[in-house]
């Protein structure tokens, strides 16, 4: 579960992000406050990952609210949720750790959007594995940006082919796209397509499985000088 405080100078906008944070799966809204400094005393007391932070509040900008969470050390991530546009904000955003910026007003399918494809980098980076290979950290960043920067095929998100990275990297022995479909929450043909690519790509090994009557089925493990 991803614990998210909604930093929010507006109550009512606060308590609708609160209730947007807790109808998408795999979030929890753990605090809602309305200024900087609660913010941060906040954060000083318990355990968050994620803060959705507006950049206009009374007493202190969100800027400034990154600059003191990263002072200390709060390594908690970061989406703007503000109506700032100046280019100038968005560069200083960035170099202060800002994951995600999301421009008021919006819908919640945008923002249930921001929030899943920041699950997605949480989850990969989070993975129990100590390194990473340069294909893992492609795949993370562009689950988070909503880009194609591990060059993936059309048709083959990148959100997906993290999860069946991490399928493959975390279940032992030769995987089944059955097997690896079931593990994902796909089809076997939908994660054959992303097994193949893995393979064609060099990250993966494909073996024919035989045992049964016509075409044999190919299994599948991660290459372990992959990474």
């Amino acid at each position: 579960m991803i614990r998210t405080l909604v930093v929010e100078d507006d109550p009512l906008i606060a308590d609708a992000h609160r209730a947007y944070v807790e109808r998408i799966s795999g979030f929890a809204a753990v605090g809602v406050v309305h200024q900087g400094g609660e913010a941060l005393r906040f954060l000083a007391a318990h355990e968050v990952d994620l803060v959705l932070l507006d950049f206009y509040l009374p007493d202190m900008g969100g800027l400034e609210v990154c600059r003191a969470m990263r002072a200390r050390g709060d390594t908690a991530d970061v989406i703007a949720v503000t109506s700032a546009r100046d280019l100038q904000v968005v560069r200083t955003a960035v170099s202060q750790g800002v994951v995600q910026y999301l421009l008021k007003p919006f819908t919640f399918a945008s923002f249930r959007e921001k929030l899943q494809r920041y699950a997605d980098y949480h989850r990969h980076i989070g993975a129990p594995h100590a390194t990473a290979a340069q294909h893992d950290i492609d795949l993370a960043f562009s689950a988070l940006r909503g880009t194609s920067g591990a060059a993936l095929p059309k048709g083959l998100s990148p959100e997906t082919m993290v999860a069946v990275v991490q399928a493959l990297r975390e279940l032992s022995g030769e995987l089944s796209a059955t097997q690896v479909g079931a593990e994902v929450g796909v089809s076997r043909v939908t994660a054959r397509r992303y097994l193949e690519h893995l393979a064609d790509q060099g990250l993966a090994e494909r073996r024919p499985r035989y045992g049964g009557p016509g075409r044999p089925e190919h299994s599948y493990h991660w290459r372990r000088e992959a990474g």
